[in-house]
Order: structure tokens, then sequence, then C-alpha cells
């Protein structure tokens, strides 16, 4: 089987490009294309579903991935499930009795980031002197409920240990935190969302 993954960002690739090998059995393949930002990702989704429609092998599967970036959760999957849709192809929300399904939309509550927090102990393997105790303080207990942005929540973190002290590099961080996380660990439902329903493509 093969796996196509739509990200907004390239640091969402440089985590998948982790992640995927951890949760998927030997033998998957997969490709991951990151986008210019949520906005492009959206604008570009339509175009690119019809031109999978034309073309998808039936061992091919389609990942689409995006942060919720506080907006109406359900408002967003209904955009990504329309794209799919109006294309012909068949959603995991769409797929009925566990029948066969192309394409499944998952979305980082309310940013990728918030699996990075998901496993303090990922984070404190690629920069030591974040504390592993980190994961203790209330404001952190439930990384899919952080607020004021995972994002900056993590580059705060980031620079009370002394790193980055110019800006936190999204790519670098994603990249190194995601190569020391174990799914099985995770402690972001958004996170185990996306997992689970990976394996249901594998079934």
């Amino acid at each position: 089987m093969h796996i196509e993954f739509l990200v907004e960002e390239p640091s969402a690739e440089a985590a998948l490009n982790n992640l995927v090998p951890k949760i998927c059995p030997p033998g998957i393949t997969f490709d991951i294309h990151a986008f210019r930002g949520k906005r492009d990702l959206l604008s570009k989704l339509p175009r690119r579903m019809k031109a999978y429609s034309n073309f998808m092998p039936d061992d091919w599967r389609i990942v689409v991935l995006t942060d919720e970036d506080r907006d109406e959760c359900r408002s967003l999957k209904e955009q990504l499930e329309f794209a799919a849709k109006n294309a012909g192809l068949v959603t995991r929300s769409m797929a009925r009795n566990g029948s066969r399904f192309d394409v499944l939309n998952r979305i980082a509550v309310e940013e990728l980031e918030a699996w990075f927090f998901g496993d303090v102990n990922a984070i404190h393997q690629a920069f030591k002197r974040v504390p592993l105790s980190l994961g203790a303080k209330s404001a952190y207990r439930d990384p899919d409920a952080i607020k004021g942005g995972t994002w900056e929540a993590l580059e705060r973190e980031l620079q009370k240990a002394g790193y980055f002290k110019s800006g936190l590099p999204k790519i670098k961080a994603a990249r190194a935190i995601s190569a020391n996380m174990l799914p099985s660990r995770n402690r972001s439902r958004s996170f185990q969302v996306f997992q689970q329903g990976l394996l249901n493509i594998l079934k």
C-alpha cells in the first residue's frame, strides 16, 4: 500500500517523516506533500483531489492533515470532506461498516505542536534542558487544550530553557522532537485519533 500525505507546511512534513514509520508496518510506502500554509492547502485541495481521482491506483490512500488554528472544527472538516466528495473519492467519514475508503481527513487540535506536548519525554530527549516535569504543569496536562497557541507555548518553553533566543525554527524543532516520539505514550487526543485513522487505512 502507498499513502499520499497532504500537509499545510514543511514542519508537519518533517514530523511525519519520523512518525509514519513508527505507526505503519514495514512495506508501506508514502510521500508527503507540504503546502505553503493552511490557506494554500485548502485553496488547492479541490483540484488536487480531482487529479487523484483520475489516476489513483487501488492500493493508494490519501491523508490530509491540517491544523485547527482556532477555526471552527466542524466547518473545517466539512471543507475537507467536500473537496474529496466532489472529486468522487470516499472519505473515512463517508464509508459505512468498515468499507473501503480513499481519503482520511485529520485535524491537529489546535496545532501540530500539541502533539509534541503530548510526549514531553520526546521534547526533553531532543532538548535536554527542558525538564521532564513540564508535562505535569497544569497548563500542559491536556495538550489539546493549551491556551494561547501551542506553537507559541513551545517556543516560550524552549527559550526559557536557553534554546532559540532569536525565534523557534519550526522545521528543526519538529524533526528533532518527532525523532524521539513514541506514538503509544502520546497524551494528545488528536494525535491518537490521527494514529487510529492511519491504522484503519491498513486494515
